[in-house]
């Protein structure tokens, strides 16, 4: 699958949410408690998703760090969280991301806004593309979205909170990619 996306620091986290109370046809669909393993992988990202209330599933993406809007390829599987043990025996366990997401949908774009322990509020918008949207209507909605919440670009964020919580590990990922 592949989505757009934009991840930044969300400086008022409360007029965020009146924005998307007040967005036509945007929806909440409520707070998720998310912990995020990430593990050793070659290239990409790999993680463990545990999702309090819901599913707990792998993910593993492909993207350009760039702190715009950039373009994600991702592969989802849902599994038992007890897979974890094997996963950090196998490849290791570079962190753990812990976080509550309070998501909104819009069209195609979900809408998080998320309180990451250790690092604070931030905001993401992910156009998912599906058979009937294109990347330049996902870079579209993803801009509109930017501007409707005032992101300046010193908010914008380049990589994953894997890097912001763990740079050590995340900056020796980047040199064993091929």
């Amino acid at each position: 699958m592949r989505n757009i996306e934009l991840k930044a620091r969300l400086p008022n986290r409360e007029r965020a949410i009146r924005i998307c109370k007040e967005m036509s046809g945007a929806r909440f669909e409520g707070d998720i408690r998310q912990t995020d393993t990430y593990f050793k992988v070659p290239k990409g990202r790999f993680k463990l998703r545990v999702c309090e209330p819901g599913e707990t599933y792998l993910v593993y993406y492909e993207r350009e760090d760039a702190t715009e809007a950039k373009g994600s390829d991702y592969h989802i599987e849902f599994v038992r969280a007890s897979v974890r043990d094997v996963l950090d025996r196998a490849l290791g366990t570079i962190a753990e991301v812990r976080k509550v997401r309070t998501l909104y949908l819009w069209e195609n774009v979900r809408i998080h806004l998320d309180r990451v322990e250790e690092l604070g509020d931030f905001i993401e918008f992910e156009a998912v593309l599906r058979h009937s949207n294109t990347e330049e209507e996902g870079y579209r909605k993803v801009a509109e979205l930017k501007s409707l919440f005032g992101i300046e670009n010193t908010d914008l964020i380049e990589g994953s909170y894997l890097e912001m919580v763990n740079p050590i590990s995340a900056s020796h990922e980047k040199t064993v990619a091929p």
